[in-house]
């Protein structure tokens, strides 16, 4: 795709930028990731790739708005893809700009691409009605159907830790407890769970 939008030799070299920003992402450079992935996006910018890490990198910078602007514009680009909407929902809770979590939830719910990013969505989604001052809701959407696994996976201790945080902050400590036990139970050195399992 590449290719078609800047030419072959372009292309080579834009792919190799694109390569190096990835790097600079994953060892968490993000200001060095930014500063290239910007120049990227400035000459391309219907590449969904550059679009995409551009707003992941934006979005570990704290620049919320910025990195909703471009993970929509990725979204556009990708045909509608809900790769990226827990990051994109998170940009738009960071902003106060629940109206818009909400319908990027119900997007990703109907989409339902991969149980660890609905997971992540629904996190998401709960956070930001507790936001509102609405604890009970929130609870209401993190908990819905869960069942603590015996072989748990990375999303199934973030849902369950999240949900016994919500759990505390409504006064229900026997169940936040019970659910941080059986997180730090499965994997000890989650977050602060065996702490707040006991009341640290």
């Amino acid at each position: 795709m590449l290719g078609e939008l800047v030419g072959q030799k372009r292309a080579a070299r834009l792919e190799g930028r694109l390569s190096d920003a990835a790097t600079a992402y994953s060892a968490e450079r993000y200001p060095e990731a930014r500063s290239i992935l910007a120049a990227i996006v400035s000459e391309v910018p219907d590449l969904p790739e550059a679009r995409e890490l551009h707003g992941l990198t934006l979005y570990r910078l704290g620049r919320w708005r910025d990195a909703a602007r471009e993970l929509e514009a990725f979204v556009e680009l990708a045909g509608g893809s809900t790769e990226q909407h827990p990051v994109l929902m998170d940009s738009r809770r960071a902003l106060g700009q629940y109206g818009k979590v909400d319908v990027l939830w119900e997007e990703l719910r109907s989409a339902s691409p991969s149980a660890a990013l609905v997971t992540e969505g629904r996190i998401v989604a709960a956070g930001a009605r507790a936001d509102r001052g609405d604890l009970a809701g929130a609870i209401a959407l993190l908990g819905k159907g869960f069942r603590f696994p015996k072989r748990p996976s990375e999303h199934h201790l973030r849902r369950a830790y999240s949900l016994a945080d919500l759990y505390e902050r409504s006064g229900d400590l026997p169940q936040a407890r019970t659910l941080f036990a059986q997180v730090a139970r499965a994997e000890p050195g989650f977050l602060d769970a065996a702490e707040r399992a006991v009341g640290g």
